[in-house]
């Protein structure tokens, strides 16, 4: 990879948190590899001349805190580049497809994920697929399912469809108030409506897929108090193995993102029950699952692209 350019499509770089950014880890060993890296924000790509163009910066990365410097502001061509990763966090909006629509006229760089891929494939939509290794879950917009869905299956989890990070998930239980339901459903639309798994106490299992491959895996503990296993919501990481039938289920769901055009994906489980969100659009838990059993999945990464 010496001598590369990796351009990052990513979010506002004051935005990430270098303890735990899956970006960082990654753009980090593609420099420790030879790369130069490239790094713009969504909003400044652009077509001129029938070219693919992006404002941003040429950086050096550092192994810690203060992880970033500038070399040089630069417009380049991203045609120019051999690698490009996609990166920024959803929501998945049109301007997070528009730019995937922009992509997909590069010729002759590897990106990840592929930009028609991502564009097809609905976090939590695409776990349907795979339905019969989760809890009781709907798909909907319609009060009345919601209604239905709790009453049967008591604690319930609603969240929005093209949410992420946890944002704007809640339980329900008992009777719920019409009023507040109808407002959420107003501001979010569809939405996904899960049995609650009381095994969230004990935490979730982040399984990391690189290449159709099961690539490693661990927990992610709620704080006290809370439901939530992510990271940003106060989650706390910690070692685990995968049972032997979450495995089989992780190996299903890796070969059908392969073949779907999905290099780098990130799904969970809560009681050996898949949750329900197939992360494709920017997954994380690299840095994590280095600081935990010091293997770097960064080299994996970079081994299987060059393949």
């Amino acid at each position: 990879m010496k001598n590369k350019i990796v351009a990052i499509q990513g979010d506002n770089l004051k935005k990430l948190n270098y303890n735990n950014d899956t970006t960082i880890f990654l753009a980090y060993e593609a420099q420790k590899q030879g790369s130069k890296i490239f790094y713009y924000e969504p909003k400044n790509i652009f077509i001129k001349n029938n070219q693919i163009y992006a404002d941003g910066n040429f950086l050096k990365i550092f192994n810690r805190k203060k992880f970033y410097k500038v070399l040089s502001q630069k417009t380049i061509n991203l045609e120019k580049s051999s690698y490009l990763l996609v990166r920024q966090d959803p929501p998945f909006n049109m301007n997070y497809i528009t730019t995937t629509y922009f992509l997909d006229r590069l010729k002759t760089v590897k990106i990840i994920n592929n930009p028609t891929s991502i564009r097809s494939i609905s976090e939590k939509l695409y776990s349907y697929e795979f339905k019969k290794f989760m809890p009781p879950t709907i798909f909907t917009s319609r009060i009345s399912d919601v209604i239905s869905f709790v009453k049967k299956n008591k604690l319930s989890i609603i969240k929005p469809i093209n949410g992420h990070g946890g944002n704007n998930i809640k339980l329900l239980k008992g009777i719920i108030k019409k009023k507040i339901l109808t407002q959420y459903l107003k501001i979010h639309g569809y939405v996904m409506c899960q049995k609650f798994l009381v095994g969230i106490v004990n935490g979730d299992k982040r399984v990391l897929i690189i290449n159709g491959k099961v690539a490693g895996s661990f927990s992610r503990v709620p704080k006290k108090g809370s439901f939530l296993s992510n990271l940003s919501k106060g989650g706390m990481v910690s070692a685990s193995k995968l049972t032997t039938k979450e495995k089989l289920i992780s190996n299903i769901i890796a070969k059908k993102l392969k073949k779907d055009g999905i290099f780098f994906a990130g799904i969970d489980f809560i009681s050996e029950k898949l949750n329900g969100d197939i992360n494709v659009t920017s997954p994380t838990g690299l840095k994590n699952y280095f600081d935990l059993t010091g293997i770097n999945l960064a080299k994996i990464f970079w081994k299987e692209i060059r393949k």
